[in-house]
Order: C-alpha cells, then structure tokens, then sequence
C-alpha cells in the first residue's frame, strides 16, 4: 500500500498547481515524513557537455524537516552522499545537506570527508554563475575554500513535488523540564517496547545556534532516531537521533556563515538534550547539554 501522498506540487516557475503550502505544513506538523520529487534534463542540470536530452525524475528523502510558527516549511537531505549520474559518486566525499524550502528555493552546504586542508576563511563568497546553466540561479555564496562550503540558488526543475507519509501518532509532548502537557511516557514506552519507530520534533534547538539553550525558539526540527532506552525504576525514556543539520531559522531558511552545523542528538523525556555538534570548519565535535520541548510521535 502506498502511504505517500502530494501534498503541494510547484510548476517550474515555482508556482502552486496542486495541494497547498496549508497541507504541506499541517502535515509536517503531526510529523510526517517528507520526500521531494523533482524532474530535469541530463544536459541542461548533469552535464551540459552531453548531447543527451533525456528527462530525469528524481525523489529524495529529506531526513531533517523544519516547521516554523508561521507554519514555513523546509527540508533538508540529512544522509546524502553526491552522486554522479549515472555512474558512481562525485570527486570528493562529502555530505550534500540540500535544502528544499516549501516556495522551491533552494541551498546545499556540502562538508568535504576527504581530509584536504582547507585554503581560505569562512565568509562571503563570489556566487556561482555558469551561462552553461540558465535554469541554475545563484544568489549568494558562502565559505568557498573552506571545509564546508554553501550557497543559497533557485533551480528550475520542470516540478517540484512535495510528498508526505503522515501516519506518525503523538505519544507524548513535554515542556524543556520535562512537564507532561499531552500523551503520557506509557504511551510512549508502551510503543517503543512493542517495537515501534519513534520520531522526535525538538523545539527550538535551531534557534540555539545563536547560544541561546533556552529552548525558546519558535521553530520545531523532526528526525527520526535509532537507538532507544528505558530505565524502568527511575521512569526515564531517553534515544540517540539519525543525523540532523541545525539551521538559523528564517523565512526562507538560507545557509550562511556560521549559521549552520551538524551533529547528532541524544534525547530524554525529562527534557535534557544532548547535542554532539560537528564543526563545519574543522570537523571538530563538542558536546552542548541543554533543556528543550521535545514531542514524541511512534509508528
């Protein structure tokens, strides 16, 4: 049975034909799970050297979503290694977090694995323009020769669907100190014992990359998780999370220097997070405790 369903669907000029932002964001704010699907041609977007024409579906999973107060929405690709079509990888390892806002603008900051030094400083960078690429539209550009460059662009695909699997139910919800205000901890264990899937939206985190662990921020990140623990006397539920990136918020969320990383987090439903942050510039780890509203959604 396929659970997926459009939510939203943009035409190449980035307008709506289907579905609607409303849908798109009242999912993703009972958890479900995102895939974009977006078509191009191998000339015009792979290699515009090729005389091949050929149109190229693609859908991709976007293992880290945003949902802001305003109800904005973005995804971001938490696991992806480049490809290069249609035969292997690209040049250099790397991790290739796109980031795909709810009006089809776009980013990529892209962390180099392959232990080369780094040749510059994080900052501003020339935007990238190629006149081999009319549909690619870059507006700014950040941290070029760095580990981790990014930049912020519009590319016209021929569509741009919004898929969702929006069949999450919330178990529980708590306050940054761990105040029960939905669901209850034996719904959650209860689920998670029965082998559930959990997925977590932690709110706030994004907002802490300013320093702030308050857990006041007005967005709300989701990932799914891995591991998971009960300590049965002490009535403690905590689990480890699949890799998120971290964000400033904004309308659209952008990337910019030092305004984003990437980590892992360990979570408990008292409230305490862990977040095992990388450094883009170094790749350096760095554990930062702090308290946040955390909802806990099983499957």
């Amino acid at each position: 049975m396929n659970r997926w369903t459009c939510a939203l669907e943009l035409d190449t000029q980035r307008r709506v034909v289907a579905g609607s932002a409303a849908a798109l964001s009242d999912a993703i704010a009972r958890g479900a799970d995102l895939r974009i699907g977006t078509a191009f041609r191998h000339n015009e977007h792979i290699n515009v050297e090729s005389p091949c024409n050929e149109l190229i579906r693609e859908v991709a999973e976007f293992g880290v979503t945003y949902r802001l107060a305003s109800g904005w929405v973005a995804g971001v690709m938490s696991l992806r290694q480049p490809i290069e079509l249609p035969e292997g990888f690209g040049a250099r390892p790397s991790m290739s977090f796109f980031l795909y806002n709810q009006d089809g603008t776009q980013a990529i900051a892209r962390p180099h694995l392959d232990g080369l030094a780094p040749t510059a400083q994080p900052g501003p960078s020339t935007p990238i323009v190629d006149a081999k690429m009319p549909r690619y539209h870059t507006s700014d550009s950040f941290d070029a020769g760095t580990l981790s460059p990014s930049h912020n662009f519009v590319y016209d695909f021929e569509t741009f669907r919004y898929h969702v699997r929006d069949d999450w139910r919330e178990a529980l919800s708590h306050e940054a100190d761990g105040t029960v205000r939905s669901g209850s901890l034996d719904a959650l264990t209860d689920a998670f014992w029965s082998g559930a899937a959990i997925k977590v939206g932690v709110r706030g985190l994004a907002a802490a990359i300013d320093g702030d662990a308050s857990g006041a921020g007005d967005e709300e990140l989701f990932v799914h998780t891995g591991s998971h623990y009960y300590y049965t006397d002490r009535r403690l539920f905590m689990l480890g999370s699949h890799p998120i990136i971290r964000i400033r918020p904004g309308q659209p969320m952008r990337y910019a220097s030092r305004g984003w990383d990437f980590g892992w987090l360990m979570l408990r439903t008292d409230g305490h997070v862990v977040y095992r942050r990388c450094d883009p510039y170094t790749l350096a780890f760095t554990d930062i405790p702090g308290h946040y509203a955390i909802r806990w959604f099983v499957r």
